[in-house]
């Protein structure tokens, strides 16, 4: 890998996509983004507004009906999506960079946890697109019915900050895939890469006004788009908070279709016979990759009473010594939390941990060594012997906090895994594989890990149960978010 001290980041032109044309926001107004790890603006991005919302979907709207792209079989479509993933991938160390200044993390989960995958993920869509078929109804009578698989129409994808490109990819792949014309609307703590992939969807060729990219801050532009009348479906990912606001938001429009993946609590549950090597690398990485902030963090681990001294001391042993620091090092660990907002909402939680009388085992605070002391950084965090009912136990941190819980026997375990309003993920670590495919079926998520965690494929689907979401990403079963289905009945001349 090279290496990203030596690399200059190549920035995105600072405008907004609209039609097919980088075009400044009608008032005009920026907004700063800030380099987490320094503390350091990096630029200032276009403050686009509800007239720039309004502007972007009428052209998505435009490329749907009446442009070349409604025009386009599946194949045609793919081949569009497979040159947009190629050029990500040929290009992911220049996205990483930039990515990573403007994130926060590590310069390597860049590039192998966010634009590669993102890349990976459009390329899979784009075999995808030419797969969409119908199927001929057996109806009774005398008829000749068919059901047809279309595009809901314009689609507003609003992007979350923590995997900002691999999101991205999420929505973008589906989205294409079926035919949808989309406006990306990236948070404002993150908003570079989502400028240079559409930049980069004009090189590959895509016609005007079928990626288009607002930035702006997040309540007055999200809104503006869940409000918009004529978009047809909204795809999300971020905050249970920001989701309802959005939920209402569509309601008073025109009861858009809805994607949300929203957050997680989700538990790691290990047995006595499990094997604790594999166990505890996969728990330590499962809470402190990309720094907590992950959706489907590990952040709670469940131990069995007679396995949990030794493992949970095994895991904080790694926390006291993982390397936190420059997120261009080649051996830093764990970079900055995105922004100081998000560093304080951290704090808070450490904080409610320690005055709820869980049990400190490494970390707890901010990490202000040498030039760390300008950055938003986190030393990661262990608390034991947490109970189910504190704060720590129960909401989402969104940073390298792990809550570790004992449990006596299987009934119980289920019962804290199960405890909180979320359910997005879990994983199960045992040796008897039948208990495991047991304990599967009553843990309340939407993955369900066995003996590994965090494992992802595209064919796969992800999505949560509970207040973790509605619908799901990857995989065909997202893909059929991007459509709607329309029987057609044909009279046929009696016999």
């Amino acid at each position: 890998m090279t290496d990203a001290r030596s690399l200059t980041p190549k920035l995105p032109v600072l405008k907004l996509l609209i039609d097919g044309q980088q075009v400044d926001p009608i008032e005009g107004g920026t907004f700063a983004v800030v380099n987490p790890a320094t503390g350091q603006k990096i630029a200032d991005v276009p403050a686009g507004t509800a007239a720039d919302v309004d502007r972007a979907v009428k052209a998505a709207r435009r490329a749907f009906e009446s442009g070349p792209w409604g025009q386009m079989t599946g194949r045609e479509r793919g081949k569009l999506i497979r040159k947009l993933a190629d050029l990500l991938y040929e290009r992911r160390e220049e996205f990483a960079l930039v990515e990573s200044l403007n994130n926060g993390k590590t310069f390597k989960d860049a590039i192998r946890g966010d634009v590669a995958p993102a890349a990976a993920t459009l390329a899979n869509f784009a075999d995808m697109a030419s797969t969409i078929t119908g199927e001929v109804l057996p109806v009774d009578g005398p008829f000749h019915t068919y059901a047809l698989k279309e595009p809901v129409g314009v689609v507003g994808a609003i992007v979350p900050w923590n995997y900002p490109t691999c999101m991205l990819g999420w929505k973008l792949g589906p989205a294409l895939a079926a035919g949808c014309t989309v406006v990306v609307k990236p948070s404002e703590y993150t908003p570079l890469t989502a400028l240079k992939l559409g930049a980069l969807a004009l090189e590959a060729g895509f016609p005007p006004g079928v990626i288009n990219v607002i930035t702006g801050l997040g309540d007055p532009a999200g809104e503006a788009i869940a409000r918009h009348p004529d978009v047809d479906k909204i795809s999300f990912t971020g905050s249970g908070r920001t989701a309802r606001r959005l939920l209402q938001a569509s309601a008073a429009s025109n009861l858009k279709k809805l994607t949300l993946e929203l957050g997680g609590k989700s538990p790691q549950i290990i047995f006595p016979d499990a094997d604790f090597d594999r166990a505890v690398e996969a728990c330590f990485w499962g809470i402190f990759g990309n720094k907590g902030e992950t959706c489907n963090a590990g952040s709670r681990v469940l131990v069995h009473q007679d396995a949990y001294e030794a493992f949970v001391a095994k895991l904080a042993e790694k926390a006291r010594t993982m390397k936190v620091g420059d997120p261009l090092d080649a051996t830093t660990e764990m970079g900055a939390l995105v922004s100081q907002k998000q560093m304080d909402v951290v704090l808070g939680y450490i904080e409610s941990g320690k005055q709820q009388g869980a049990k400190l085992l490494a970390g707890g605070g901010r990490d202000t060594e040498g030039f760390k002391a300008k950055g938003c950084f986190v030393k990661p965090t262990i608390f034991g012997d947490v109970k189910p009912d504190m704060k720590i136990a129960q909401e989402e941190i969104f940073g390298p906090v792990l809550s570790c819980l004992r449990f006596r026997d299987d009934a119980e375990a289920i019962a804290m895994a199960n405890s909180t309003q979320y359910g997005l993920a879990a994983s199960i670590w045992t040796g008897d594989v039948a208990k495991a495919h047991a304990l599967a079926k009553q843990v309340k998520s939407g993955v369900v890990w066995i003996n590994c965690f965090n494992e992802f494929d595209d064919a796969a689907p992800f999505g949560g149960y509970k207040e973790s979401g509605w619908g799901k990403d990857l995989g065909h079963h997202a893909l059929d978010g991007y459509l709607q289905t329309k029987a057609v009945w044909t009279k046929l001349p009696s016999p």
